[in-house]
């Protein structure tokens, strides 16, 4: 069995092998616990070598997608108890490029829950040149806001987190922002209409700056809430028409 694999064709074979293996074990359609073809199987049904075979193995690996049992093959294994949030850029979209709308919420509710915390700790934790860094970004969202410029927003509004995550001092919630950011990144564009009352906080956003400057962590999580809050509610509202729309259910 090789599952409905192609011949790669593709420059980086092994770039091209790990993606199409990892579509495969993520749509479920090589199952937990299921064995992989032999390796001389999945070269002749890749039309790869055995090399670029041996290093995207590595990488599912690593990724947590499969494991490799000495004298006993490998295994696909469940993402949902192995994998690690490099993972959620590839489950956004299923292979044949519609968004998983249960992904996308998911990504949506734990934004929620780590921004407020990410400005708490800033607040305790940043630096003067890095409070001076994040009046700077504020500055700039004034002026990108009269005349309203939304993706300039976007961006700064960007900018404005990395800038806050840096101040946390916290490796977990960097990690976390980075796949965030990575993911938000794919879908940027669309996002910018949902999240436009949240790009438009720009007092909010000075407010919490001035909280981090103060030190007033608890401040800081209250505003931090108020202000993510804003782009939930708009991208939830869009995750909603976007299932209607799918279903055929009328709207409300």
């Amino acid at each position: 069995m090789t599952f409905g694999l192609e011949p790669v064709v593709r420059s980086s074979l092994c770039d091209a092998v790990f993606d199409q293996l990892a579509a495969q074990i993520l749509a479920r359609r090589i199952e937990p616990g299921q064995p992989l073809p032999s390796e001389r199987d999945l070269c002749k049904a890749l039309g790869v070598n055995r090399g670029a075979l041996r290093e995207a193995l590595k990488r599912l690996v690593q990724a947590g997608l499969i494991e490799q049992r000495h004298g006993g093959g490998t295994v696909v294994l469940d993402y949902r108890r192995s994998g690690g949030l490099d993972l959620l850029t590839r489950l956004l979209f299923s292979p044949d490029g519609q968004p998983d709308l249960k992904v996308a919420r998911a990504i949506m509710e734990m934004r929620a829950a780590l921004a407020p915390d990410i400005a708490r700790l800033c607040a305790q934790r940043a630096t003067p040149d890095q409070i001076t860094q994040l009046r700077a970004v504020v500055q700039s969202m004034r002026e990108a806001a009269e005349p309203e410029d939304l993706e300039r927003l976007q961006g700064l509004s960007l900018e404005l987190w990395e800038q806050l995550v840096t101040g946390a001092d916290n490796i977990a919630y960097r990690l976390a922002f980075n796949t965030l950011r990575h993911t938000y990144e794919q879908i940027r564009g669309a996002l910018v209409i949902a999240l436009a009352n949240e790009l438009r906080q720009v007092h909010a956003c000075a407010q919490l700056v001035d909280a981090v400057a103060a030190r007033d962590g608890a401040r800081a999580h209250t505003c931090a809430g108020s202000i993510v809050e804003r782009g939930s509610e708009g991208v939830l509202a869009a995750i909603d028409l976007f299932a209607q729309l799918q279903s055929g259910a009328p709207k409300a």
